[in-house]
């Protein structure tokens, strides 16, 4: 049940946090914005509100399924590593068993994510001027038409390669960020439930989860920066080599503050998204834990 809980939790999540997503990355990969108000306000006058929400669909669909198999992969290689280190898979494990099977979790998300992620930045970043605000001047097509045209592009365009661009950055952003997210979540969960309950109320999930998720992103967003500049590097542009170069040249242009570029909003949005992911994660098991205890 843990996949069925991790796909639902991850779809709505995605949801919830997509407009700020994009503001993030386009705010990431672009030097024309004087802040967050700015870039909103921008991105309203030019493409209106679908502006805020390009890809969603398709990054609905994969975070949904991503979500899935990294809470049922985390809950595994826990249980697995319960079980060879104390003989049984539901001993209670240690703060080094929760880092390790976050990391174990946020490596296997890489794999699966990355072509998704690349077809999201792409499509996140991609003008598309809304009809209603369009200048006398024709305009021109969008190179995308949407979120599996883009990958099918890039596909003939690029290469295998060009759907795992930014792969090394999101490697090194989710392993870490993913061993500190469980990790935080497990040990406030632990600190505030009161003693003799078995199970947090869902007040403590709400708050744990939020923590956990805005801790996870402050500490990942150097790396969510340059994976989100490797991943706009289209083939005809070849302005990175790789993550040390995308790195070396960035603050090199725009000084080491630009590693923190979007924090603030990765944190605003953090919170009320991973609320949402845990208490639904939580929901559902409880749900059907209850249903299949009254059969």
């Amino acid at each position: 049940m843990d996949f069925i809980a991790g796909a639902i939790g991850g779809g709505l999540s995605t949801a919830v946090g997509y407009p700020l997503d994009t503001v993030k990355v386009r705010i990431q990969t672009e030097r024309n914005y004087n802040g967050i108000w700015h870039c909103i306000q921008e991105t309203y006058r030019t493409e209106k509100v679908w502006g805020f929400y390009k890809g969603v669909s398709a990054s609905v669909l994969s975070v949904s399924v991503i979500s899935s198999v990294s809470f049922g992969t985390y809950k595994n290689f826990l249980c697995t590593i319960c079980k060879l280190r104390y003989g049984a898979a539901d001993e209670k494990p240690s703060k080094l068993d929760v880092s390790v099977a976050g990391g174990a979790a946020g490596a296997v998300r890489v794999v699966l994510m990355t072509p998704s992620e690349v077809a999201k930045v792409r499509m996140q970043t991609q003008r598309n001027p809304h009809p209603s605000t369009a200048s006398p001047q024709p305009v021109s097509k969008p190179k995308y038409r949407g979120s599996l045209h883009c990958l099918k592009v890039i596909a003939k365009e690029e290469g295998f390669g060009g759907l795992y661009k930014g792969c090394s950055a999101l490697l090194c952003r989710d392993c870490s960020s993913s061993a500190i997210y469980f990790l935080t979540y497990s040990a406030l969960c632990e600190w505030l439930t009161p003693a003799g309950r078995n199970k947090p109320g869902f007040l403590v999930v709400l708050l744990s989860g939020g923590f956990a998720g805005v801790l996870a992103w402050g500490l990942a967003t150097p790396m969510d920066v340059i994976k989100s500049r490797m991943q706009t590097d289209e083939s005809d542009q070849h302005k990175y080599k790789g993550l040390v170069h995308c790195a070396r040249e960035s603050v090199r242009k725009e000084g080491a503050k630009v590693l923190f570029k979007g924090l603030g909003l990765n944190c605003i949005r953090a919170f009320p998204v991973n609320m949402v992911v845990f208490v639904t994660y939580e929901a559902v098991l409880r749900f059907t834990d209850h249903y299949t205890n009254k059969k």
